[in-house]
This record gives C-alpha cells, sequence and structure tokens, in this order.
C-alpha cells in the first residue's frame, strides 16, 4: 500500500474550504432557494472561515508547505470570502439597490483578488498588509446571517440594503489598505 504524502491532508482541508464556498454560491444561486437555504449558505461561508484557520497549521505542523497549497489556498479564498459572501449579500440585501448593489457586488471580490494577490507576491513576516480576506470574509458572513434574521421577520428595507453596502465598502477598502495587522 502506498504511503500518502503529507502535503495531500492541508490541501484535502483547503478544498473542502473551496468546497463549502462553491456550495454556498450554488445554494443562493438556486432561484427557489428560501431564506433559511440563504441563512444556511452563510453560515456555510462562517465554517468555511474556520477551515481556512487550519490548512496552513496543517502544513506547517506537518513539514507540508508548498507553492501549490499557496495558490490553491488563495484560489479558495477568493471563491469562499470574495465571492460567496457579496452573491448572498446580493440576495439578502444588496438587490434592493439596484445598479449600486451590483457595483459593491463587483468591488468587494476585485479588493479581495487584488489582497491575496498583493500577499502572495510579496515576502510574509507576520504582519499583514490590509485586512486578509478571510477576516472579510467573516464579517461579510455575520452581515449576511444578520440579513438572513431580518428578512425571515420581513423586514428587510432598501435601509438594509444601504448598511449592507455602506460596510461591504468599508470591509472591501481594509482589504487593499496599508493598514498594518499582525498576525496571531
Amino acid at each position: 500500500m502506498k504511503k500518502i504524502s503529507r502535503s495531500v491532508w492541508p490541501n484535502l482541508i483547503t478544498l473542502s474550504n473551496l468546497t463549502l464556498g462553491m456550495a454556498a454560491i450554488l445554494i443562493v444561486s438556486t432561484p427557489s432557494a428560501t431564506n433559511d437555504l440563504m441563512f444556511v449558505a452563510s453560515f456555510m461561508v462562517a465554517i468555511a472561515a474556520l477551515t481556512d484557520r487550519f490548512d496552513g497549521k496543517v502544513a506547517r505542523r506537518l513539514d507540508a508547505v508548498s507553492e501549490l497549497g499557496k495558490e490553491l489556498d488563495s484560489l479558495a479564498d477568493l471563491v469562499s470570502f470574495g465571492i460567496a459572501p457579496v452573491v448572498i449579500a446580493w440576495r439578502t440585501g444588496l438587490v434592493t439597490l439596484g445598479w449600486i448593489g451590483m457595483l459593491v457586488c463587483i468591488v468587494y471580490p476585485l479588493c479581495g483578488a487584488f489582497r491575496l494577490a498583493r500577499f502572495n507576491s510579496s515576502k510574509f513576516d507576520d504582519i499583514f498588509m490590509g485586512m486578509p480576506i478571510t477576516i472579510a470574509g467573516a464579517f461579510m458572513a455575520l452581515i449576511n446571517i444578520l440579513n438572513c434574521f431580518l428578512l425571515a421577520r420581513e423586514k428587510l428595507s432598501p435601509v438594509n440594503g444601504i448598511i449592507t453596502a455602506v460596510l461591504t465598502v468599508i470591509l472591501s477598502y481594509l482589504m487593499i489598505s496599508r493598514i498594518r495587522i499582525r498576525k496571531r
């Protein structure tokens, strides 16, 4: 029996992150997606943030850090924390803003992609430049969960969309900013 490479385990964790993000997108992309399903999708993004927390730790623990794992992690992060949260936000609030909501939904993943590319192309010294996309995505998941509760109470209005848009723009800016955040 052939021994499984140590690098498989962290990459499987990364792929579970990607799977959760894709599943969240597919759930909310269904025309008949209910508020309960949008809540589930938001929760899946939050769980993806937990998996993202562990893939690097497992890779370092197993001495299985690789360039492939780094790139795979960034691709998974873009889907799970750059695209999935705004697709959910669109359905749970930003849709009330029309083209402005669409613009916000486009800007957020663009900022996330820039943030990931800047991280991958620079030397990491335990200080992040700008808010990590995982943290921004986790905040977006919380915003979306709140909007799901408001939808369940039929209290969603353009005000929710405006608040969601403002918070999403702030998170977008924080990802591309030069704010320095120490890794913990």
